[in-house]
């Protein structure tokens, strides 16, 4: 069975994190799952979850997540040691962006991240915050250049979304890709899509 961390940390962008767990625990591999106090608060804001545990988060129970404490950095995803597929942070807040950046790992989501990177696995950030200052911009360039993947939340129109759900799918989609996982969520560039441009004179 595969395994795969996600990380919750406190910048908006909850409904892409919460639909990006919906789609992670269907596939066959074990969740394990680690939410910031910040990200915490942001999920009651945006999608009023008071209470947030893996049934209120999935809107269902699901017996192949494991929830961490955000400070246990005694968990197994702490450790080089314990065998997983890669990570990802989503969302992926300008705090925890700089603290990947810079090597630090004072808390679980942070270590997993530094030993994901240290392990040469798969590490997928996915900022949403907008605009970027330059401090941003360089801590994801030294983030890309350690090996870690920065995938901001920026859901592309080519699949013409109808629907806020279409807008989380896209998001959620390119981050199943980039983790080679299997998905149906119709999201990929299709040059046969009615309407679209033939390449002809306008």
């Amino acid at each position: 069975m595969k395994h795969v961390v996600l990380g919750m940390t406190g910048a908006s962008g909850a409904p892409y994190a919460r639909r990006l767990a919906q789609l992670l625990v269907r596939q066959d591999l074990r969740l394990h799952l680690v939410i910031s106090p910040p990200a915490r608060q942001v999920f009651a804001d945006e999608l009023g979850l008071r209470k947030l545990d893996v049934e209120s988060l999935l809107g269902q129970p699901a017996d192949n997540v494991t929830l961490y404490g955000h400070r246990d950095i005694g968990a197994r995803i702490a450790s080089g040691s314990f065998l997983t597929d890669g990570m990802v942070i989503c969302p992926c807040s300008a705090h925890t962006l700089a603290a990947v950046a810079g090597g630090l790992a004072d808390n679980l989501i942070t270590r997993a991240a530094m030993v994901t990177l240290k392990e040469a696995r798969k590490l997928i950030v996915v900022p949403r915050e907008m605009p970027l200052s330059a401090i941003e911009i360089e801590n994801m360039l030294r983030v890309s250049r350690a090996g870690g993947i920065v995938c901001p939340a920026s859901p592309g129109f080519y699949h013409r979304p109808r629907r806020i759900e279409d807008l989380l799918d896209f998001v959620a989609g390119r981050v199943l890709d980039l983790l080679g996982l299997p998905h149906e969520l119709g999201v990929r560039w299709d040059p046969e899509h009615d309407g679209a441009w033939d390449g002809g004179e306008p």
